[in-house]
């Protein structure tokens, strides 16, 4: 039985052009928590999805200001982690939780 903190944890895989050709360096990434820290992030990739974390890097994409008809928006800021996997291990992010 999983802890259900670490569906809280992890937001979503995140799907983009750079993380496609990060996943050929055994590494995925995903959107977490804004609060989430890099050793609850680690045991919850661990945890879901039974695989050896051994790196686990964060970044904070701050948001950026849009318009939309004419009104002016704010997008938030999100917290993504690029977890590196031990040799051999994979995540398919397609197929989801």
């Amino acid at each position: 039985m999983t802890d259900l903190r670490h569906y809280d944890v992890i937001v979503s895989p995140a799907i983009t052009e750079k993380s496609t050709m990060a996943s050929e360096q055994n590494q995925v990434v995903f959107n977490v928590a804004k609060k989430a820290s890099k050793p609850e992030i680690k045991a919850a990739v661990e945890a879901l999805f039974g695989v050896k974390v051994v790196a686990v890097n964060t970044l904070v994409r701050k948001g950026k200001i849009k318009r939309f008809r004419g009104t002016i928006g704010r997008q938030s800021d999100v917290k993504k982690a690029v977890v590196t996997l031990a040799d051999g291990q994979s995540i398919d992010v397609a197929t989801g939780l």
